[in-house]
């Protein structure tokens, strides 16, 4: 079971239980006096443990099931070649209660409750760290809510008296995420405007304890949650997202700015899942939109199988693998490097470029937020060279995909689940191709980061993506609408079933992969 006995022992300390409270809430990192060392260790060392564990980096077998065999395939980016549980797993829409824990369990178990450490050590003695414990929760739970909807935030540790903790709803949560970026981004820009001392330093995987970075990474999250709910609560955000533009600090601009943890020496988990385990490969969709694309970034994301030929082969989502040999000789991911990248500017010019087609105050000109926005990611990778003809292509579509092992799995030209959409600028074309041009783009710049892809795919229905073939749901998850979100974990139920019940109100339909979140507006 892969250590989940013994993670689901401390989950329990964490939301299902009152017996010893104050015992089993006694934070690891509670090892001095009330004065803090003079080097920040007692608040720091917790939040280097929240970075780390956004996406699990620490345990490959988690990460695995947090992100890989989740987020990253439902985006379209990549597909395992093993046909795990006979090919009855969640890649064919058979959720198990096994491989759906990893996600809330890690939130809860490391992100959680140092956050809450922080902050309660920290509170109205040292600002600047409850304001980087704030975000930082953010970052991680607003990830998990787009995972399962409801979750449990401005509750958590909070018992009620039949013992029950109560969730928020998903609006209550992205609520309280706004309260909270909103506080944490003006405590961090009054310490960039008012110190030079760097608090954080030692700590910070990702700025060198720079509080100018932590606000235009604030800034643009405010703005990647504010689009995020544009279609349900368009008035919100509208507010969250203008407030977010017209900071004084801004967003993230230039690929120096993109938010990325850096875990060296262990190397990116999914370098082992793919190397190490043959565990995952390029997805179909990749393979169809970066080669139709010509895309010069296709290198640096994936393998050719044939190097001569520069072959690439991706592998449909939800499809019968006989054995895992049949597919493990698909494309594997390009080497990454040593961090886990969270948010890069190429998605901020994305962002401001939907903002901009929503006519939010500070958002620019779409097309010129669109264009930087590929322009920013071809940077990342040292290709800005082919950029003009890239940009300027307005023939380059997705190409046909074809399974040379399985012919069933083809999807031919004229498809409709087979994208249209080019890569220059249309200035006359519809606002919903205007949309679908940015956010086709914008699933390309994201990559790896499969989980935000996957939410924003859910959110707009784009790119568009090839729907399983073996749909093993039993009438939950509808092949056509692709699945919309992860089931409660089991251990929930067992351990805080009078809260389940109260969040099941809010979801407004069953507990299973086939119900929207609150955001994911059809």
């Amino acid at each position: 079971m892969r250590n989940i006995i013994i993670t689901c022992i401390g989950i329990t300390m964490l939301v299902g239980c009152t017996r010893n409270f104050e015992h089993i809430n006694t934070n690891p990192y509670d090892l001095y006096d009330d004065e803090l060392q003079p080097d920040f260790k007692l608040l720091g060392d917790p939040l280097v443990q929240s970075m780390l564990n956004i996406l699990s980096v620490n345990d490959v077998s988690v990460a695995q099931l947090q992100q890989n065999l989740m987020g990253d395939v439902y985006s379209g980016y990549m597909m395992t070649p093993n046909p795990f549980q006979d090919n009855r797993n969640n890649m064919t829409y058979d959720l198990l209660d096994n491989w759906n824990d990893d996600a809330w369990i890690t939130a809860y178990g490391n992100v959680m409750p140092n956050c809450k450490f922080v902050m309660d050590r920290s509170r109205g003695k040292y600002p600047d760290f409850y304001a980087w414990a704030q975000l930082l929760r953010v970052l991680a739970m607003h990830r998990i809510s787009d995972i399962y909807g409801p979750v449990i935030y401005t509750h958590y540790a909070v018992i009620n008296p039949d013992r029950s903790i109560d969730y928020d709803s998903q609006q209550q949560a992205y609520y309280a995420f706004f309260s909270d970026l909103d506080s944490a981004i003006t405590t961090l820009t009054y310490y960039a405007k008012n110190t030079t001392k760097r608090h954080f330093t030692g700590f910070d995987l990702s700025y060198d304890g720079d509080y100018i970075q932590w606000v235009k990474l604030a800034n643009t999250l405010r703005l990647r949650l504010a689009i995020r709910i544009s279609k349900i609560d368009p008035d919100k955000a509208r507010t969250e997202g203008e407030a977010a533009l017209n900071q004084p600090y801004g967003i993230l601009t230039t690929k120096d700015d993109n938010f990325n943890i850096d875990i060296s020496p262990v190397t990116h988990p999914l370098n082992v899942i793919c190397n190490s385990w043959n565990d995952i490969r390029m997805g179909a969709p990749m393979e169809s939109l970066l080669c139709g694309y010509h895309d010069p970034r296709l290198p640096y994301y994936f393998l050719p199988t044939d190097v001569k030929d520069s072959l690439y082969r991706g592998i449909r989502n939800g499809i019968t693998i006989t054995g895992k040999d049949t597919y493990t000789g698909f494309s594997k991911l390009a080497l990454l490097p040593s961090y886990i990248q969270l948010l890069t500017a190429s998605e901020a010019w994305f962002l401001k470029a939907e903002a901009a087609l929503y006519g939010w105050e500070g958002a620019g000109d779409a097309q010129a937020d669109y264009e930087t926005g590929v322009y920013t990611s071809f940077q990342q990778y040292h290709v800005t060279s082919g950029f003009n003809n890239y940009i300027h292509n307005s023939t380059y579509t997705a190409k046909a995909y074809a399974d040379p092992q399985n012919a069933a799995n083809n999807i031919y030209k004229g498809d409709p689940h087979l994208s249209t959409i080019t890569i220059q600028w249309d200035p006359f074309a519809s606002t919903e191709k205007k949309l679908e041009r940015i956010i086709t783009q914008k699933w390309i710049a994201v990559f790896p980061d499969g989980q935000e892809a996957w939410s924003e795919f859910r959110r707009t229905g784009y790119p568009k993506l090839f729907p399983v073939v073996i749909n093993n749901s039993g009438g939950k998850i509808a092949t056509e609408n692709f699945i919309r979100r992860i089931p409660f974990i089991q251990f929930e139920y067992a351990t805080n079933i009078a809260g389940v019940n109260r969040a099941l109100l809010s979801l407004n339909g069953p507990d299973n992969g086939g119900t929207r979140l609150w955001w994911d507006k059809p």
